[in-house]
This record gives structure tokens, sequence and C-alpha cells, in this order.
């Protein structure tokens, strides 16, 4: 077990950034940086700092509800990373979270 950070990202579904959606984009450059994971997740409903409340309809095939993506990082990589985010002309709200982190069960690797 060791101590780390859960750095979570919203975006909406449809937020593009350089021609890709905001949350592949965000999974795009995390595999650049050299990040072991990371996953989205759709919401089903949720409302922002403007107080609309966005919900998904089962007729709608691209709503526009939020996205969370998130990694489980060392400090140093989630620093790392926000640093190199910040270059980018994308507005990005993030919650960073401590954590530990670790594996349980199977065998473990061979070194």
């Amino acid at each position: 077990m060791r101590s780390g950070t859960y750095l979570k990202f919203y975006v909406q579904e449809k937020q593009r950034h350089h021609g890709l959606l905001a949350y592949e984009w965000l999974l795009e450059e995390a595999k650049k940086a050299g990040l072991h994971g990371g996953s989205a997740f759709r919401a089903i409903a949720g409302f922002g700092r403007h107080g609309k409340l966005h919900e998904e309809h089962f007729f709608e095939l691209a709503g526009d509800v939020s996205v969370e993506v998130g990694f489980a990082l060392t400090e140093d990589q989630a620093q790392a990373f926000l640093a190199h985010l910040a270059g980018e002309r994308l507005r990005l709200f993030y919650i960073k979270v401590p954590l530990e982190m670790g594996v349980v069960g199977g065998e473990t690797p061979a070194q």
C-alpha cells in the first residue's frame, strides 16, 4: 500500500478539445504522459455552478451530461499532469483527493 492522489476532472459529454471529445483527449494526454491508467464515467444527471439540471433521457443519443475522468496517481504525477494541462487552452474543473492505493490478492508478478 502507498499514498497517492485521486485526480478527477469533470467535462461536458459533448465538449471537444483539439478535435477530440474532452474526456477522450484527457485520457490520451494521460497515456502520452506515461500515467498507468485512467477511466471516464458518464453521469446520469447533475448540475454545475450555473444550477441548470442536465439529465440523460432514453431517446437521446448524445446528451449534455457530465463525464468524470479519474486517475489514481502519485502526488508528483498529479502535479506534473496538472502543470502540463495548464498550458492547454482548455478550462477544466478538477478535484484532488489524497488516497491509499495498492493491489490485493493474486500472485506477485515476477521481477
